[in-house]
């Protein structure tokens, strides 16, 4: 069996976190695609914390069996990360989201939220996502559909940024103290600028 490819989960929101699911975006000869199919939504989803080992295992198993469906599941959610990226790129870089991406996220988040209810949970109540209905392969689309809208009227919005590495271009929130964080992740993309701005000093 194929090792489980591992999610870089730094964006610091589930939202960018699904953006995120493309590496070198801007390049069409080394861009790769980390979700090609609905298993691969899965394990997003399930190490993203939007659903539980079981509940994937069960997501998985039903998918089996409906792979219509689950080719459909699948492609929203494709269509729901490119504007989700598009949006917060273009709010990253200072201008406002297209009215089509907008009309995309808002569309998929009223969706999501015909699916939640109330719940008494502990002596309190609490949101939860239903996992019944005719189009419970959508399940996993709720929460990031929810994360979107979420994160669009938050006062979070301000701190999106772009990864600075010329090859990365993700999307994070900047939570640090003078908000001057530069790179998506300091082991990985920050590391490689370092190197390079090193390497061009050296010749020079």
């Amino acid at each position: 069996m194929a090792k489980e490819f591992q999610f870089d989960l730094t964006g610091g929101q589930l939202a960018l976190d699904l953006a995120n699911t493309v590496s070198r975006r801007g390049d069409p000869e080394r861009r790769k695609e980390h979700l090609e199919s609905y298993r691969d939504l899965l394990v997003f989803a399930r190490q993203a914390g939007v659903i539980s080992p079981r509940q994937a295992g069960e997501l998985h198993n039903y998918a089996e069996q409906r792979a219509s469906q689950a080719r459909r599941s699948f492609k929203e959610a494709i269509q729901l990360r490119e504007a989700v990226y598009r949006a917060f790129s273009a709010v990253a870089q200072g201008k406002p989201a297209s009215a089509a991406d907008l009309q995309l996220i808002t569309d998929s988040a009223l969706k999501a939220l015909q699916h939640r209810s109330l719940s008494r949970v502990n002596g309190g109540y609490r949101w939860e996502w239903e996992m019944k209905g005719s189009n419970l392969l959508d399940r996993i689309l709720w929460p990031m559909s929810q994360a979107a809208a979420d994160l669009l009227t938050s006062e979070q919005l301000r701190i999106v940024r772009f990864c600075e590495a010329p090859d990365c271009e993700w999307l994070f929130l900047d939570h640090s103290r003078n908000r001057s964080r530069r790179w998506c992740d300091m082991t990985t993309c920050g590391n490689r600028q370092k190197a390079r701005r090193h390497y061009q000093r050296s010749r020079g």
